[in-house]
């Protein structure tokens, strides 16, 4: 069985537009980034430690109720951040923590970055997508109207693609679903790789 260690409702939307059968588990461990952690190892971690916790809650569950056998269970964890000159942009902490973020981003090209992580009893193995995102420009009213919609409030780079923020990303090198959220043909791979 596949669980999904994220409450994230984009990772969930991508999963099941993509036609993987799964439950929903999320992890709740601390997110802040190490001293001079650079944002590739600080994605992986995360994603490494939410699969490693869930893996571990859910063995613990199924050791006391038998219905899904430990050795069956493979936990999927996932962490996106935006960086921008080597800069960690999470999920913003007010609006103004926003705005200062979308003005970072504005008229420039940022990277965004998901680290997967799969753990299940024979395995623990991670990985990293990178996409690179071009921003348009951004005036000050913009920037205001979109913080007032909500949108970027609990999305890393406070944006999502797959939004209002559409208007101004005229091009992307690399993976569309990895800025929304889920690199979902890295997940694939990983998950049809064998154990090793």
């Amino acid at each position: 069985m596949l669980v999904l260690a994220s409450a994230s409702p984009r990772r969930r939307e991508l999963l099941t537009q993509a036609g993987f059968v799964f439950e929903v588990h999320p992890a709740h461990i601390p997110e802040d980034p190490l001293l001079n952690e650079d944002p590739i190892a600080y994605v992986t971690r995360l994603a490494r430690e939410k699969a490693q916790a869930v893996y571990s809650e859910i063995t613990e569950d199924s050791a006391s109720d038998q219905r899904v056998p430990a050795p069956q269970q493979v936990v999927l964890g996932a962490d996106t951040t935006v960086t921008l000159d080597n800069l960690i942009l999470g999920k913003p902490e007010s609006p103004a923590d926003a705005a200062r973020m979308l003005r970072l981003l504005s008229g420039r090209s940022h990277r965004v970055i998901t680290g997967i992580a799969i753990v299940s009893a024979n395995r623990i193995q991670t990985a990293a997508e990178s996409t690179l995102v071009e921003f348009l420009p951004l005036s000050d009213e913009e920037i205001e109207a979109y913080i007032a919609t909500g949108e970027p409030m609990d999305k890393a780079g406070a944006y999502a693609i797959q939004g209002r923020a559409a208007r101004w990303i005229p091009r992307i090198e690399g993976c569309y679903f990895n800025v929304v959220g889920l690199p979902i043909a890295l997940v694939s791979s990983l998950l049809n790789a064998p154990p090793h």
